[in-house]
């Protein structure tokens, strides 16, 4: 990896560092202030629901669609060109023009839509549901736009602003909370719902003035005809249809999770913000640093060094973290959810779910890189392709584990049934990331060679050292510390975090570095 593409890497961890210990504030106080109760599976369930138009036109589809384009054509005529420009003015009006209609529709389906998606749900659940996701939708539309800004600030090297503007989000909707705890108010899923809905304003508000400082006008044209933006249209549209496979397994998980009852959707949304924490700061940190000069010199004799050595450096990183959630998930939750309405029987849920979901947490990092690796190519159908594949058989697993165990389960522990979505997601993921491998492999050539089994040697027994010598550390010193709660707790992990950290980086050493890039290239 080259000096400039490390800083790149760095500036986009070091933003999302910044927005996930932010975003993790503000599931500590969702988490106490809701738990895993009714109104708790409400608002998982409805900030899921809006995301699906964010998820369909957002980040990842203006990254895939927009990015590539845009890099080539600031890379052909500099940014000082009237091209770039006016490329970028014609996605933006595109975009603001589908955030409107999309959100205005959610607003007015809202009830049906719930009530689709709810099938196991109570009409209280269903009610609120509604009455937040009406709240959520809009949020969604003007989070589409900032997707604009990201894809733009990206493509000028900018990658720390886009990045940390969601802490501004975040931060709101802390002051929600506690703002509706103030004036004596219980409708705190409202509360939480309103002030993520003015925290997504403040998030694109920021990234204005950036923006129109490299674009030099941010008036929207709209347009079609023009030979670029039927290319970022063309590209769009299978990224979309991929991105709606992905939409399809959130909507049967929700569905599953009010089949399985009470706690369960609450319990998945607390694990996968764990889980999204390194999966953000590693894997799509390293693909978004990456995309823009995979676009700019999109040849299989850069591309494959960079493809392989941004997958070890992202193993480097998830690996022990997938470790740690499994072996140590129930105490990273009492440190960081166990207070308030979040009792200990929360905890022995969301860590089950937690371990489950850290089966595919290495696949799950790396999907954003391997599909960055054809989208640089342009092509955007192959990764949609392999999706839809993989999606299935994770949707299948889910299901068939999930309706399983609920039938099997005593009321209860039923709500642990969910340990099956998780399940069909961790394989889900896997078979998508080997599909990418292999496909990616036959257009550039080998990527796992012998230096690259070495590596994976190399790491995984450093990672299975760290995990013994943690398990025994946490054995011997768990009855040793004096007293019980919080300070206990963290004081456990910080010990056990220590005694993994130590071997893993005398083994490991540093994230390899399997194949030398091309010199010539740039960052």
């Amino acid at each position: 990896m080259t000096a400039r593409r490390s800083r790149d890497a760095v500036s986009v961890s070091a933003g999302i560092f910044f927005s996930r210990i932010t975003g993790l504030a503000r599931d500590v106080a969702l988490a106490a202030f809701l738990g895993t109760g009714l109104l708790a599976d409400a608002y998982w369930a409805a900030i899921k629901i809006p995301n699906i138009i964010r998820n369909l036109l957002g980040e990842g589809t203006l990254s895939a669609a927009f990015v590539p384009v845009y890099s080539e054509s600031l890379q052909k005529h500099g940014a000082s060109s009237s091209e770039p420009t006016r490329l970028a003015s014609s996605v933006l009006g595109i975009v603001l023009t589908a955030a409107v209609l999309l959100s205005s529709l959610g607003v007015l389906i809202a009830p049906w839509l719930t009530s689709a998606i709810l099938i196991g749900a109570g009409e209280e659940s269903r009610q609120i549901t509604t009455e937040l996701v009406r709240i959520l939708f809009p949020m969604s539309g003007v989070l589409i736009v900032g997707a604009w800004f990201l894809g733009v600030l990206n493509s000028h090297g900018r990658f720390f602003l886009p990045f940390v503007a969601p802490t501004v989000w975040n931060l709101a909707q802390i002051g929600g909370l506690f703002w509706a705890f103030a004036i004596g108010s219980d409708r705190f899923a409202h509360a939480l719902a309103w002030s993520a809905l003015v925290g997504s304003i403040l998030q694109v508000g920021i990234q204005i003035p950036a923006a129109r400082r490299l674009t030099g006008s941010l008036r929207p044209t709209g347009g079609w005809s023009w030979e670029p933006v039927r290319r970022v249209v063309r590209n769009t549209i299978p990224v979309i249809s991929s991105q709606g496979i992905f939409q399809i397994s959130t909507l049967v998980d929700i569905s599953l999770a009010t089949l399985v009852g009470t706690s369960a959707m609450s319990a998945l949304g607390y694990s996968q913000r764990l889980m999204y924490l390194p999966i953000s700061l590693f894997g799509i940190a390293v693909a978004a640093a990456s995309l823009p000069h995979m676009s700019r010199e999109a040849t299989a004799a850069r591309l494959r060094p960079r493809l392989v050595n941004g997958f070890f450096q992202i193993l480097f990183f998830v690996l022990p973290a997938a470790v740690c959630f499994l072996l140590f998930g129930d105490l990273i939750i009492r440190v960081v959810y166990q207070r308030g309405a979040f009792s200990e029987s929360s905890t022995a849920l969301v860590a089950a779910v937690l371990a489950t979901y850290a089966l595919g947490l290495v696949a799950s990092s790396s999907l954003k890189l391997f599909a960055s690796g054809f989208h640089a190519l342009q092509d955007t159908r192959t990764p949609m392709m392999l999706a839809a594949v993989s999606v299935s058989v994770g949707i299948g697993t889910a299901v068939l584990l999930t309706l399983s165990a609920r039938a099997r389960l005593p009321l209860p522990y039923r709500p642990y049934a969910a340990m099956g979505i998780a399940l069909g997601g961790a394989l889900g993921a896997w078979l998508n990331l080997l599909l990418l491998w292999r496909f990616l492999a036959k257009r550039l050539g080998g990527l796992f060679e012998l230096a690259a089994v070495k590596a994976t040697v190399r790491l995984a027994v450093a990672v299975a050292v760290a995990a013994i010598a943690a398990s025994t550390v946490r054995g011997w010193l768990a009855p040793r510390i004096p007293g019980h709660g919080f300070m206990h707790d963290l004081a456990l992990l910080l010990a056990v975090g220590l005694a993994g950290a130590v071997p893993y980086l005398l083994i490991a050493r540093r994230p390899p570095v399997i194949l030398p890039e091309d010199p010539r290239s740039e960052g």
